[in-house]
């Protein structure tokens, strides 16, 4: 006996018609005047895919590239039967497995520099150049704050205050260049315009926009400081962009990993490092650990730089103005200076309604002796 023959009489209807090319509209109605049955044209599209034509279905997907096994976690297949949303449990892509490829394909296209070879220095010093709480992002309407400020002037003031720098830093021969970057380079860290914790923020132009554009602002200025002298990179996260901020400073790294004279430290740990002769610089954003705190949280975190040193420093960041604390360790020794670094950003209307304004916008550095410490201290103020 037949397949055709065992079904019931509306079943035979819906074949002869679709053999005929209706659509399951056509069937639906045709059926439902015929037998006064209520069925629904979807109850039609379901039984021919079912019985009609048994693999019409799965067929659709491999001729849509719909496999199983791809890595896709949702999408519609559209034919003229119907259309379908369709969501792929086993191809679903992790964030870990997406920000691997990312990586991968990103540094197989990292461009390719020249290593840069330079003379011997013997009085060595090392530049630390720290744009601190750059904002990019950030609104200021100076009819409300008395002070304007957006991404275009926040990429100024950065390009500017690295020059500045740079100028005043002549007089030394630099044999190194810290380079410390994240502490809220970005003003908001989604969508929905507000910091990683989920505060609103006034904002200036659209977030994607905003890192293109503190990527490409980083990516000048370490082109600027390399042609100085080699460079390290670290990377403080920070409140504002804990997690935009570490993509951006990990794109950054991917971008110069190719580069024999820039070294990097971007992983998302929020005390840093860095040993240069006798000196033991660390760096965080500031608003976690308290500054009383920091002295011996290096001395725990970096106990054999801490030993083999006889400088300590830690720059913090994060409240926007001065503030100089000096730990001592013994009656002979300097033990540990810990600072905060004034910002470059403008007043927004959150800190002018809190008070928080008036303390001067700067961008600082420090030079270091190899042997002797610190010796200088650069600023680059903005009216």
């Amino acid at each position: 006996m037949s397949k055709l023959s065992k079904l019931d009489p509306y079943k035979k209807v819906i074949f002869a018609l679709k053999d005929k090319g209706k659509s399951c509209r056509i069937i639906s109605e045709h059926l439902n005047e015929k037998y006064n049955f209520e069925i629904h044209a979807r109850t039609i599209q379901d039984f021919i895919q079912r019985h009609y034509q048994p693999n019409v279905f799965e067929a659709k997907l491999e001729d849509s590239n719909f496999n199983v096994n791809s890595k896709w976690s949702h999408g519609w297949l559209k034919t003229k039967e119907a259309s379908i949303f369709i969501k792929n449990k086993e191809g679903i892509i992790s964030f870990d497995e997406m920000r691997a490829k990312f990586i991968t394909e990103m540094s197989e296209y990292s461009p390719a520099y020249k290593k840069v070879k330079r003379k011997p220095i013997t009085d060595k010093h090392l530049l630390v150049v720290d744009i601190a709480d750059l904002h990019i992002g950030k609104l200021a309407d100076k009819s409300e704050t008395g002070d304007s400020y957006n991404s275009d002037i926040g990429v100024k003031r950065a390009l500017d205050g690295v020059n500045g720098i740079l100028s005043k830093a002549k007089g030394f021969p630099i044999d190194k260049i810290l380079f410390i970057i994240g502490n809220d380079v970005l003003h908001i860290d989604n969508a929905n315009k507000s910091t990683t914790s989920g505060t609103t923020q006034d904002v200036d132009g659209m977030w994607y926009k905003n890192y293109e554009i503190a990527r490409d602002l980083y990516i000048k200025i370490i082109e600027m400081l390399v042609n100085v002298a080699n460079v390290h990179v670290v990377h403080n996260p920070s409140n504002h962009d804990y997690i935009s901020g570490f993509m951006l400073a990990d794109s950054v790294y991917c971008w110069f990993r190719k580069h024999k004279n820039i070294t990097f430290d971007v992983s998302n740990a929020h005390r840093k490092y860095f040993i240069y002769g006798k000196n033991l610089i660390g760096s965080s954003h500031g608003d976690g650990a308290k500054m009383a705190d920091m002295p011996l949280l290096m001395a725990n975190e970096a106990p054999s730089q801490w030993a083999n040193t006889f400088y300590r420093y830690i720059y913090l960041h994060h409240i926007h103005h001065k503030d100089v604390t000096k730990f001592k360790s013994g009656k002979d020794y300097q033990g540990v200076t810990v600072e905060y670094l004034r910002s470059p950003s403008g007043t927004d209307s959150w800190h002018h309604r809190n008070g928080y304004q008036h303390a001067p916008k700067a961008i600082e550095a420090f030079i270091h002796n190899e042997e002797l410490g610190q010796v200088a201290r650069l600023t680059h103020l903005f009216k």
